[in-house]
C-alpha cells in the first residue's frame, strides 16, 4: 500500500511539473511561492505552546452556561505549514480530546481547518479569511447534526488577543438565528 502511495505521489508531482510546459521557470516559482510559508503562518506558529483553556457552551439558546477547562497544545507541522492544536478537557462528564489542523493557503488566500473529536465520528470543515477591522480569523462552514441527519452551518472566529491571551468563538443557527454556542479562552502556561 505504502508503495502504490509513493507511486501515485510520484506521478503527481511529474504530472504537476509537466503541465508547467515550456513556461517553466514561472511554473516553478509559482509553486515556490504556493509552498513557502508566510506572514499569516507565522501568525498561527505564534501559537505554538501549552495553553490553558476555559471552555463555556450553551446547548440550546437560553440555557444556563457549562464551563470546562483543559489544556491545549499548539505545534506546527511540516515545516511550519500547518498548526496543528490538540485539545485535552471534559464535556458533559466524559474525558474530551480533539485535534484541529489550521493551513492558510497561499493559493486561495484563505484559512482552513478541520475538527475532528472524541465525541463523534465525522469531520468539521470550514474556511474563511482573516478580517483585518476586527484582528480576527473568521471561518464558516457546515457540521452534520447527529441527532437529525442534516447539515447545519456554523461559524468560528479566533482572536489573537495579546501573545499570551486567544479567544474562540462558536456560532450556530437554530431556526436560522445566530446563536453564541462557544467561547474559549486560551492563556498561555507560564515558563512557556
Amino acid at each position: 500500500m505504502k508503495k502504490l502511495f509513493l507511486l501515485m505521489t510520484c506521478c503527481l508531482i511529474i504530472f504537476s511539473m509537466s503541465s508547467f510546459g515550456q513556461d517553466s521557470d514561472a511554473g516553478m516559482q509559482a509553486w515556490m511561492t504556493y509552498m513557502t510559508p508566510g506572514e499569516m503562518h507565522q501568525m498561527l506558529a505564534s501559537a505554538v505552546g501549552d495553553w490553558d483553556t476555559k471552555a463555556t457552551y450553551w446547548m440550546n439558546p437560553g440555557d444556563d452556561p457549562v464551563v470546562s477547562v483543559g489544556t491545549t497544545t499548539v505545534e506546527m507541522i511540516l515545516g511550519g505549514r500547518y498548526q496543528k492544536a490538540t485539545t485535552h478537557s471534559e464535556m458533559m462528564g466524559m474525558p474530551f480530546e480533539g485535534i484541529s489542523i489550521t493551513a492558510f493557503d497561499n493559493a486561495t488566500k484563505e484559512f482552513n481547518n478541520v475538527w475532528i473529536d472524541n465525541m463523534g465520528t465525522g469531520m468539521m470543515t470550514c474556511k474563511g479569511i482573516y478580517d483585518e477591522d476586527a484582528k480576527k480569523v473568521v471561518l464558516k462552514g457546515t457540521y452534520v447534526d447527529p441527532m437529525s441527519g442534516n447539515e447545519e452551518p456554523f461559524m468560528e472566529t479566533f482572536q489573537v488577543v495579546d501573545n499570551d491571551h486567544h479567544i474562540f468563538e462558536m456560532f450556530t443557527y437554530p431556526d436560522g438565528q445566530e446563536f453564541k454556542s462557544m467561547v474559549v479562552e486560551y492563556a498561555r502556561k507560564s515558563g512557556m
